[in-house]
């Protein structure tokens, strides 16, 4: 790339001002949207209209949601594509079938990229277990991701933990078989994901206190796919997490029953 792209932060918690710290770091241009949030007095089409105004105004080529899910996340993508910029979305996705399709058929004609970050796919071990084990057929997975704090979001551990571990899994052995995956907050901390045999594990990744620089992998993958390389990370493939982790809570909820 020639030119190295600029980012607008929609946002402004504490993860907002990582991603701006991390964005700067590896030398990009970076501002924050103003006022993004949609205002008491307006319906969707009016914050919409006025999203796409001051996202245009950034003259940013990136738009990267840090901004809890919600409703408002489609008008935001819908707001950035509008203003034609490429956009990462933070994890977990909860659009629809439908939804998803529809933003990736308007973005390939725009020629733009939305990104769905999930940085644990970028471990090196995991991208070692998509080359040795060829999509994990005749394995099975499993994964443990447990976490001190309590859920800030008010989400179901699987929607927010259990969706990374899914993801890890969706990028390095989709054809493996889903076995234990555990998940929760308010418990040690643990972070951890296997492959395993009738015969027992055969690969196994402890990344708590990880120390790679998964993020900024990340940004240069998604980068790369600005200019037409192909990136696997995007809303069809949180789509494919997302219907994994709900087969997961109807399996629960059917064993609670029996």
């Amino acid at each position: 790339m020639s030119k190295r792209p600029s980012y607008v932060i929609v946002g402004r918690g504490r993860w907002a001002r990582r991603m701006a710290a991390i964005l700067e770091a590896e030398g990009r241009a970076v501002c924050f949207a103003k006022e993004a949030r949609r205002l008491a007095h307006e319906d969707e089409h009016e914050y919409r209209c006025r999203l796409t105004r001051a996202l245009t105004a950034s003259k940013a080529s990136v738009a990267w949601l840090c901004v809890p899910p919600g409703e408002h996340i489609a008008t935001m993508i819908d707001a950035a594509l509008d203003a034609r910029l490429h956009v990462v979305v933070e994890q977990p996705w909860f659009m629809s079938d439908r939804e998803t399709q529809g933003w990736m058929q308007r973005a390939a004609e725009l020629g733009r990229v939305i990104g769905v970050h999930y940085e644990y796919c970028l471990l090196d071990e995991l991208e070692r277990w998509s080359r040795e084990y060829v999509g994990g057929q005749g394995y099975r997975f499993g994964g443990v991701f447990h976490h001190s704090r309590s859920g800030h979001l008010g989400l179901p551990a699987m929607d927010v933990l259990g969706t990374h571990l899914l993801a890890m899994r969706e990028f390095a052995a989709p054809d493996s078989t889903v076995g234990q995956v555990n998940c929760g907050y308010e418990l040690a901390d643990e972070r951890q994901v296997w492959l395993e045999s009738a015969d027992g594990r055969v690969a196994e990744i402890n990344f708590l206190g990880n120390e790679e620089p998964l993020i900024q992998r990340y940004v240069h993958r998604f980068e790369a796919a600005m200019e037409g390389a192909s990136f696997p990370l995007d809303p069809e493939f949180a789509m494919r997490v997302v219907q994994a982790a709900e087969k997961l809570k109807d399996k629960a909820i059917a064993q609670e029953t029996v």
